[in-house]
């Protein structure tokens, strides 16, 4: 009884403060001006473990990725690096909205953290490519994302959003004031994990691809040579290959920071 109470009061403080946070994330949003164009909404399951899962190209993607499903009155308990708890203020960010922390060198315990929040009807939040796409295209997916699924039996939600890296992104100066940048937040149909893991990857990615096409599409102007557009489409971004030699320098950089600190 006592187990279940405290539960219970955790599990209210959780919504007292993804409420607040919520009204944060409005109130940013309109500083910002941002012009978000939400398509796809309604396949959101309003009940139920899901995996909602979304591309990556900005730090504020998880923000502006989580207004798809308040439509649908649904929170997004999102999965998120480790090393977020290391600063004060997102530490206490997280651990009141229910973060699930990911040990990228060692995730086994956040997996399963994350298959039992689907099993209890939690909408999981998981960027499938593990970091932010400096490129601006699909990167490689990691196979957690379907292998979750179908661990709990849980549909896979697969998300685009398109116009975030404009707003704050890796190795670029951030634009957090009133740019009114445009934003595009796609949201496909559900994908149950009744196939075999490796198709169930391709499946989801082939989704996001289309997805993330048709948000480009519908988005507006891509200035050519623009940093922020994908060289497919004429713009000044690392290619996928350029890109990943960048993220390798970036991991080697980080393993060498954690091996650092534990010495």
């Amino acid at each position: 009884m006592i187990r279940r109470a405290r539960e219970t009061i955790v599990s209210s403080i959780a919504v007292l403060a993804y409420g607040f946070f919520v009204l944060l994330a409005y109130i940013i949003r309109a500083y910002q001006g941002a012009q978000l164009t939400v398509v796809g909404a309604e396949n959101v399951p309003r009940q139920g473990g899901a995996v909602y899962a979304i591309n990556h190209t900005g730090y504020m993607d998880p923000m502006y990725a989580g207004f798809g499903p308040l439509r649908v009155r649904r929170a997004v308990r999102y999965m998120a690096k480790e090393e977020l708890w290391r600063n004060p203020l997102l530490r206490t960010m997280a651990t009141l909205t229910r973060t699930i922390p990911v040990d990228r060198e060692a995730g086994a315990a956040s997996y399963q953290a994350a298959v039992s929040a689907l099993r209890e009807g939690a909408l999981v939040g998981v960027f499938p490519e593990a970091t932010i796409s400096r490129s601006f295209e699909l990167k490689e997916f990691k196979s957690g994302v379907a292998r979750m699924a179908i661990d709990a039996d849980a549909p896979i939600i697969p998300v685009v959003l398109w116009g975030s890296q404009r707003i704050a992104t890796k190795g670029k100066p951030k634009n957090l004031h009133r740019s009114r940048t445009p934003l595009r937040l796609h949201i496909g149909e559900p994908i149950f994990p009744t196939q075999p893991l490796d198709e169930l990857v391709v499946a989801v990615r082939s989704s996001m691809q289309r997805l993330l096409e048709q948000a480009q599409q519908q988005y507006g102007d891509h200035p050519a040579g623009a940093w922020w557009v994908p060289q497919r489409l004429g713009g000044g971004a690392p290619t996928l290959s350029e890109a990943t030699l960048l993220d390798n320098e970036e991991i080697a950089e980080r393993r060498a920071r954690k091996r650092n600190r534990d010495a």
